[in-house]
């Protein structure tokens, strides 16, 4: 149920207002001045606030300025008895949805209330759609290499070069791209992803460009492609080195003519989109194999930008996991949670071949399976991480003994994994006793937990 305030230092008109509205089914609260407007709108969420111009105290104006500077501020449609053009135009300036005039029209009221709350509503959307992208724009990590990242980003971010970023599956291009965006001179329009390697080579062409009714089988309406949704803003192609030779040659045609047309239309449409682009191939190979067009590269390479994997950073797995954690935690309504530095060195030492991605993952799975864990300890890591971690080169063993004990160590633990920790079982595929299985899991230093 929307909330609607009424401002007027008139009790008749209140009243009268407020029984129309609450008779359409809206929920209302009631102000005779600007200050108590103002001191309601401290601890009240409200939708709309319907606004008298003479007011005692501050008059409608005066609140009207001090109104709009709340964050997802309500909207205000501003009402007067004796009403100017001069005044109206200086509401909208100001910040005002609409200016009714009194007498009021219970007609006009409701149709203008009715669109201020549609407005409303798409505003608080699009507020809260750019805090979180905001929030997935984060880049963490206090290593060199993501130091310098940070840096090229702020230097580069508010120009309009095309930029290229390289970098292995789950090191964070998509992150960067949208870093890039958060702090460009675009900020606040659209941001529009498109994964190059997830989209059929027979749809990727109206997936980009969009198509008419009719245009192919299938084709039962307009579509909107991703370049015109993403003009004035930016359009990132993500894994772009995936992409068919007869849609690189479009993509190439677009970016130097800055219009397109789209498929089964011969009028092109004209589109200002900033093309950001990612690969974790080596694009420069894949030209000298014909994958790749040479022109289309050298469009797109024009701030060349590399995401380094997470082995080459280790210095960052403590901050990434504990900002994991702490996402995952209040994403999922659990008690705040710390993570012991027994298992914080076993990430440390595992190698990571899924990268960013893959420590996310992980942590969010030990926050959904560990739910009234506070301390995260290295047996609630996942086998295949802490058994990896273990592994030493054949140089670290200093005798034949301490070589065999190791390996028998990692053979037991990949079978208990296997058999989901059953000790029983373990022992039967062994071919032990499980009273044997037992002490030569206790000479071996492995846990039952583990």
């Amino acid at each position: 149920m929307q909330t609607i305030l009424i401002v007027d230092d008139e009790s008749q008109i209140r009243s009268a207002l407020q029984g129309v509205l609450e008779d359409e089914g809206y929920k209302t609260l009631l102000a005779g001045s600007g200050e108590e407007c103002m001191d309601t709108l401290r601890h009240k969420s409200v939708d709309v606030v319907l606004l008298d111009i003479w007011l005692p105290g501050i008059d409608g104006l005066e609140t009207l300025e001090k109104l709009v500077e709340i964050e997802d501020h309500p909207e205000v449609i501003m009402i007067s008895g004796h009403g100017n053009i001069e005044t109206a135009v200086r509401a909208t300036k100001l910040g005002a949805f609409d200016f009714l005039e009194k007498p009021l029209s219970i007609e006009r009221t409701l149709i203008v209330l009715k669109n201020a709350i549609e407005a409303k509503r798409l505003r608080s959307e699009n507020l809260e759609y750019k805090k979180q992208f905001q929030a997935r724009s984060v880049i963490v990590g206090n290593s060199i290499p993501m130091k310098a990242l940070r840096q090229q980003i702020a230097l580069m971010a508010p120009t309009n070069g095309r930029v290229l970023i390289y970098g292995e599956s789950g090191t964070g291009k998509e992150l960067a791209s949208r870093a890039i965006h958060a702090q460009s001179l675009r900020k606040d329009a659209m941001f529009v992803e498109v994964n190059c390697a997830a989209i059929p080579e027979d749809l990727i062409e109206s997936e980009l460009f969009g198509h008419r009714k009719g245009a192919f089988s299938g084709a039962a309406v307009d579509k909107e492609g991703k370049f015109q949704k993403a003009d004035g803003g930016t359009l990132f192609l993500d894994e772009v080195g995936d992409m068919s030779l007869k849609t690189q040659s479009k993509v190439l045609r677009t970016l130097d003519e800055g219009r397109f047309a789209p498929v089964g239309e011969e009028e092109p449409i004209t589109v200002d989109a900033r093309v950001i682009a990612a690969t974790n191939k080596d694009l420069e190979e894949e030209i000298s194999k014909g994958n790749f067009r040479e022109d289309l590269f050298y469009r797109l390479n024009v701030i060349p930008f590399y995401v380094p994997p997470l082995r080459e950073r280790k210095e960052d797995i403590p901050l990434l996991a504990r900002y994991f954690l702490k996402e995952f935690s209040q994403a999922y309504d659990r008690r705040p949670k710390e993570i012991a530095d027994e298992a914080l060195d076993v990430l440390m030492r595992y190698s990571w071949p899924g990268n960013v991605r893959e420590l996310r993952n992980l942590i969010e799975r030990i926050v959904i399976m560990n739910p009234t864990v506070v301390k995260l300890e290295r047996k609630h890591l996942p086998t295949l991480v802490y058994r990896e971690s273990g592994r030493r080169s054949l140089g670290d063993f200093s005798s034949l003994h301490q070589a065999r004990a190791a390996y028998e160590r990692d053979y037991i633990l990949k079978k208990l994994d296997e058999n989901h920790g059953s000790v029983s079982r373990t022992a039967e595929v062994l071919g032990l006793e499980r009273s044997h299985m037992y002490r030569k899991m206790k000479a071996l230093g492995i846990a039952v937990k583990e």
